[in-house]
Formats: C-alpha cells, structure tokens, sequence
C-alpha cells in the first residue's frame, strides 16, 4: 500500500455518514450515556473506565522507521521503530476494522496556542467519550479556522481493536504507532485516553525543535506583574497542583514551547492525577471537574453519584479531563513571556534531596539532563509503589530526539532569559518511602512562593556536603529543620549511606551523557 492509498483510506473514514464531525461537549455527553459507555456524576462530569490499561503502555509504542526520520530519532527502548509494511498491515486492518462501526466521532483542532507554530490535527474515535476527551484536552477550532484546516495529523484510536503479536508484529494486543511522513498516530487495544494526550506531545517535541523552539515537559503560569514561573516533572510530582495557584495566572499544566518569543501552551485543557483530590487542598481543580469534564476509573458512589477521590479501586492513577476554561484563573489564549524562574520538581522516593535548593547553571543542566524522580503508582502498567528513575529532560518518555538537543536549547534559553532555577523535592522526608512521610503540599507552595517572590535572593545558603546544592537556611512558613533531610531522619548514618548510594546513580546514570561538555559534568553534580 502506498502513501496515495493510505490518504484515501483515511478520507474516506473522514467522510463516512456514519462519522460525526466536531460534536458540541452537550452531544457527546448524550451519546456516551447512550452508548453505555460512562456514567454521569453528581457534578455533570462524565465517568469512564478503561479495563487493564489504565496508564500508558511505553513498551507498546513504536515510531515507523521512515526515509526523512530515521537519522533524527533517538532510537532504542523508548523511541521503537517499526518498518513500513507493519505498520500499513495493521493500519488497514483498523481502517477495515472501524468502517463497519455504526458510529465513529471526529474532532478538529490545534496542539500549540501560538498560532505561528500551531499543528493541526484531527482525532477520530470508536469511543464518544475519548472523542469528549480530545475535545477538551486539545485546542478547539472556530469555524473559520476549520476553513483553512489543511493536512492535519491524525489519531486513529480503536480501543476494542486488538492486536495479534504473532501477525500484527506488536509487543501485545495494544499498540501505538506513529508515522510521520503519513502524520498519522494509529492506537488500538487500550482505552486509556492519555495515550491521545501523550501521542500528540511527542509529535510536538519533534517538529517544535526543527523551528527553533524548545518543546517541554512542564507547567507554566505568570504572576501579576506578568513574571512567568515553569514547572518540570515527570506525572505526580507535581506540575498540575502547584501550577494551579490562586495568585496566579495558569498558561497550562503539563505541555509547553518555549520561541523566541515566550512560552505557549501545546494543549487546550488539563489532564490532572485525582487520587486524594479535596477541595481544601486544590480548591481550583476541584472545582473545574463539571459538566463536559471526563473522570478517568474514579470510583462513584452509586447512589448519590459522588466522586471518591481517596480510593483506588481500579488504579492510584485516576485522572481528570476538562477545558482550560473550566478554571478562573487562566490566561487565554495560552501565551505569555520569557519565564524568570524555572522549578524542577522531583519526588524523592528515597528521602535524602533538600525540599528546595538553588541551582547555578552548570547544576541546571546536570538536573534536566538527569531528570531524577520516583515513578509514581498507576501512571505505567506494572508501577505499583514508587520507582527510583532518571527520566531525562523530565520527560524522556516523549522525547524523539537525543536528550541533547532539548538540553542544548534549555541551556541557551536560561542564559538569554536570565532565569532562576530551583530544585523542588515533593517527595520524601524524614526517611525513605514506607518510613518516611511525604513532604506537606502546604510547605512545597510556602517554598514556590517565596522562590517566585523573590525572597530567596538574599537569605543565606547553606553547602549541601554530599550533592553540592545551595539549600536555603530560611523559607517563611517551613520549619527551618525541614529544609535540611538530615534532621529529619532519626538515623544520621542511614541517612548519608541512602545519601552517598543515591549521589552514586547520579554519576553512573550521568555517563551516557558523554558528549556534555566538561564544566556541566564536572561541576553540576553530586561533590561525592
């Protein structure tokens, strides 16, 4: 099959009677209740559930290893190739697959708020209620914009699909597989609607770069004097709550481009984790789950319809769906200027990382290239408790690129904006996970504030002995004995044995960055 074929196929998916076109969110509600394929809550939000995968599948997703791309990818465990002919096998079983569907659902957008460097793209789903997902996670078009909505990328998303590992030269029933001459993204055999989300994000971190923009995995608001703050993480450290802040402004919380000209949200909504979700704690995203927001294998109370965000039934990684619009403090369209701070948040698992310390240049680079975190339960299959991980870029899961060509532009970027950077550890404190307590979400928001504030410039800093990071002696509303791990723990010594094995996988992870240059390696890490 040819290029010329697989075009045709696709539009004539486009243009079945039976696909419905960029449905109003009232439509769609209707036709997921209909279709039995979610329930209402008591707030108008829709729930669904999506059976065993209800996280992504990364050993599950494959790049076509096509003429133009494949000197440019980075290849390997995460970016996988796949040839030519498997992928346009499987893609006319799908096609052939979703043509006897009574009913597919198709929605036109954006992904980039900027429209200088904005992608079209179009979704077309089995499922209503992913179709209501894509509606509110991506950028919506006006009728005007859907005039000149030319050569989109499109995802296919066939969730009953399942694939055959034997034929279909797969890894397992699901599969996520993206061409780029083709500029489509063919996904079958999972429902779990965040692999759209994700799809679409890797797309971006390749084509952004090639204009000079730096794609990142981050949260972005800006204060009243229009001073914009980044978050980086990898899911569940916390980008989304700590973004979404009263006093300020949200660009978007998870998906960003950084041009010449400032930043801009890739997306159009929020994907927010849910477990533990009060409206004490985040009042904001509390109250933007309502009618047209998608509930993600949260468990309803089945009389009243009420959420019960403290349990887990079916996955620690229970998530949100809903429009940026469905929050007050927005900034719309989704663009601002050059950030002045920049936060890397990590979730120590192993409890030893200050709360917060300040970075010189060299040590933002060593960090971002290292990407240390702890995977969280539920955001991947198989991830039950927290799992010690150096994600590069805080989002290697994404990237297609070599890790540094984002560094390269980070590092770049930093030196033109003058930016602030931080190292923010929401994870662990007063011992490892299972003995320690995870830090106070009151005391990480005091820590932000003041670092976006500006207090921090002048309070006196203190030599962290075994990672070299500046910790700060003084942060109003922390307890100063939080800001330093080693008080914390009632065990010193175990406390630098953790310490010393930690800076250790730092060294070792930090040897396949071989080509960096001398100054980052040698004075952004560990001193140990």
């Amino acid at each position: 099959m040819n290029k010329v074929d697989i075009r045709s196929e696709l539009n004539h998916l486009v243009n079945n009677p039976n696909t419905y076109h960029n449905l109003p969110v009232s439509r769609l509600v209707e036709l997921v209740l209909e279709r039995n394929e979610g329930i209402l809550t008591s707030t108008g939000a829709i729930r669904a559930t999506t059976g065993k995968y209800t996280g992504r599948s990364p050993k599950d997703k494959f790049i076509v290893e096509e003429e133009s791309v494949k000197n440019k990818i980075d290849w390997g465990s995460v970016n996988q190739p796949i040839s030519e002919e498997i992928f346009e096998k499987l893609y006319t079983k799908v096609i052939d697959y979703l043509k006897a569907k009574n009913e597919l659902f198709l929605f036109k957008g954006f992904a980039g708020a900027d429209s200088k460097y904005r992608l079209p793209i179009q979704t077309i789903n089995e499922f209503a209620w992913h179709n209501l997902f894509a509606h509110q996670l991506f950028i919506r078009a006006t009728d005007e914009e859907l005039v000149d909505h030319k050569n989109p990328f499109t995802i296919i998303s066939a969730p009953t699909f399942k694939a055959d590992p034997i034929k279909d030269g797969t890894h397992s029933e699901a599969f996520i597989m993206v061409s780029f001459e083709k500029r489509i993204i063919l996904i079958g055999g999972t429902e779990y609607a965040g692999e759209m989300k994700k799809s679409i994000f890797s797309i971006m971190n390749y084509l952004l770069p090639e204009q000079g923009v730096l794609s990142m995995h981050c949260s972005a608001n800006v204060g009243l004097e229009g001073d914009v703050a980044l978050f980086f993480g990898l899911s569940g450290t916390g980008k989304t709550t700590l973004s979404a802040d009263p006093n300020r402004r949200l660009i978007g919380d998870d998906e960003h481009g950084w041009s010449n000209s400032g930043i801009f949200n890739i997306e159009g909504g929020c994907y927010a984790k849910c477990i533990k979700l009060s409206h004490e704690k985040e009042p904001q995203i509390f109250d933007a789950i309502r009618f047209g927001s998608v509930l993600e294998n949260v468990v309803i109370d089945d009389k009243m319809r009420e959420a019960d965000y403290d349990r887990s039934d079916y996955t620690e990684n229970t998530r949100a769906a809903y429009p940026l619009e469905a929050m007050d403090n927005i900034v719309l369209p989704s663009v601002a200027g050059h950030p002045s701070t920049i936060i890397f948040l990590t979730a120590d698992a192993t409890g030893v990382l200050p709360p917060i310390s300040k970075l010189t240049k060299e040590q933002a680079m060593y960090h971002f290239l290292s990407g240390y975190t702890s995977k969280l339960a539920g955001t991947e299959r198989g991830i039950t408790s927290p799992e010690a991980t150096f994600s590069t870029c805080f989002g290697s899961p994404f990237l297609p690129l070599p890790a540094t060509v984002y560094a390269e532009m980070l590092g770049k970027k930093i030196d033109e904006s003058g930016a602030k950077v931080f190292l923010v550890n929401t994870g662990w404190t007063g011992g490892a996970y299972g003995k320690g307590k995870r830090m106070k979400l009151e005391y990480t928001r005091a820590m932000i504030h003041a670092a976006l504030d500006g207090e921090l410039d002048h309070i006196e800093t203190i030599k962290d002995e075994i990672f070299g990071l500046e910790i700060p002696m003084h942060v109003p509303g922390v307890p100063d004995k939080v800001l330093y791990p080693i008080q914390t723990w009632e065990d010193q010594g175990a406390f630098k044995k953790s310490a010393e094995q930690l800076a250790t996988s730092f060294k070792e992870n930090f040897k396949k960055f071989d080509n960096v240059a001398e100054d980052i390696k040698n004075f952004g890490g560990p001193v140990l």
